[in-house]
């Protein structure tokens, strides 16, 4: 399987590709990471970077030195071999040693220190990448330590933008809304067949570990939903009752919703008759064809049980993404073994909304699936859990200590997921609780044989 760079057109292969191409895709991934961390930091005034505008998420500040911390640490340190800057703040950044809810009681750097102290690592990695060999050691090969530096950066960028969402206040962000699209009618689920498909990877150049290895697994037939659920459809499930009948609900779920009153979607509330919802620090009536969002792992598999459906499980996710069978091959993403672009799905904070449910044709799997990548991450009935073979790289706290049933698989993607962290293979994980993150579903049933 081999890698297509946008900005070059050409391609590279993992532990074969041209030095250059693989220097020119880093470097374009550092910056366009950069500039939306910039964006995400500079578009509120002080007291809302160092304000923790919820306990399950860090001031805005935090992520931004954290961001440089990890950066110093892989790329200078453990790449360059390069002594550590300020050693003394590596434990402030540190993930682990310091809960979300803990971090505004710590000393941390300001807004224009730790700005500068990004901007410095910045500037030194930039110059490791000039004279990186790409091989040698699995840190560096085909440029994994810098993809995944600018992965990381990603993921907290999404955070961040999760923030956002959370903070009270004024719109601090705008972007163009998803093009309209006529109201898809086309059919409400795709058939996919069963038997064995190639799922995870082994060859992806900045795949991580848990996307890894390459194995085979076994799929029954099954049918799942040809987009996500609406808002339109769970506001049905709503209206007959469904958060107030216990038959739908796990018994995990059934007591957390009722224990913390959640009766909707996190962000909404009824004004009459209507339905309205808090975006980015605007009230707006609920897009009724758009993804439904910011929904629960135990909401979601709710939903489905009421629709007389179930969620699919992380197998039949990727299948569905993946499987192509005009070749009997897994593809990189739904499309093909192209990188994304704006025809294909709605990434990268280009928009701040989900595009309406049957967008994107061209990014339609093989089997006619349609917004696999993209809009909404996409809950899973799978506990995360390592693939035969796994091996924790480079640390085990990236993957291995989250395995286990406290954690449920979303595949996918987001409106607020860059590309470079976003693969037919990626899997993310959350508490089955989680509803800040940017989250909905779709439901599957199995296939009568």
């Amino acid at each position: 399987m081999t890698d297509t760079s946008p900005a070059t057109g050409t391609t590279a292969g993992a532990g074969t590709a041209d030095p250059e191409v693989l220097r020119d895709r880093a470097v374009a991934s550092l910056v366009v990471a950069r500039d939306r961390t910039t964006l995400l930091t500079s578009c509120v005034e002080e007291p809302d970077l160092t304000a923790q505008h919820s306990p399950l998420m860090s001031p805005l500040v935090w992520d931004l030195a954290h961001i440089g911390n990890q950066e110093e640490q892989w790329l200078l340190r453990a790449v360059a071999g390069h002594e550590a800057i300020r050693p003394e703040i590596d434990g402030l950044y540190d993930a682990f040693e310091h809960p979300r809810a803990e971090r505004p009681k710590l000393p941390l750097l300001s807004p224009a220190e730790a700005r500068s102290y990004a901007a410095d690592v910045r500037g030194r990695a930039l110059d490791v990448l000039e004279r990186a060999a790409f091989h040698g050691t699995r840190l560096t090969e085909a440029g994994f330590a810098f993809g995944m530096i600018a992965q990381h950066e990603q993921q907290h960028d999404e955070t961040m933008l999760i923030t956002h969402q959370l903070r009270r206040g004024p719109q601090a962000l705008t972007a163009p809304d998803p093009e309209p699209v006529p109201l898809f009618t086309g059919p409400t689920e795709v058939l996919v067949p069963g038997g064995p498909f190639t799922m995870g990877t082994s060859d992806e150049p900045w795949a991580l570990d848990n996307e890894r290895p390459a194995h085979r697994r076994e799929v029954a037939p099954f049918r799942i939903d040809t987009t996500p659920v609406t808002n339109g459809a769970y506001q049905a499930f709503i209206e007959d009752g469904g958060y107030d009948d216990p038959r739908w609900w796990t018994p995990d779920g059934w007591t957390h919703i009722k224990r913390n009153s959640i009766a909707h979607p996190l962000y909404w509330r009824k004004d009459g008759r209507q339905w309205l919802r808090r975006r980015f620090g605007v009230t707006e009536v609920v897009p009724p064809d758009e993804p439904v969002l910011h929904v629960c792992w135990y909401e979601a598999d709710a939903y489905a049980r009421w629709a007389g459906r179930r969620l699919p499980t992380e197998a039949e996710w990727e299948k569905a993404a993946r499987y192509d069978p005009a070749g009997d091959r897994s593809m990189r993403y739904p499309w093909g073994d192209t990188d994304p672009g704006p025809e294909h799905a709605n990434l990268g904070q280009r928009h701040l909304r989900p595009a309406p449910a049957g967008s994107y044709p061209a990014g339609e799997s093989p089997l006619g699936v349609r917004q696999l990548i993209g809009d909404v991450w996409e809950w899973t009935a799978s506990d995360f859990l390592p693939y035969p073979g796994f091996k924790a790289f480079p640390y085990k706290e990236y993957s291995e200590v989250f395995f286990g049933s406290d954690h449920k698989v979303l595949r996918g993607g987001s409106f607020a997921v860059d590309a470079v962290a976003c693969r037919g293979t990626f899997r993310n994980w959350d508490y089955p609780i989680r509803r800040q993150i940017f989250s909905g579903f779709r439901t599957a049933r199995s296939e009568e044989i």
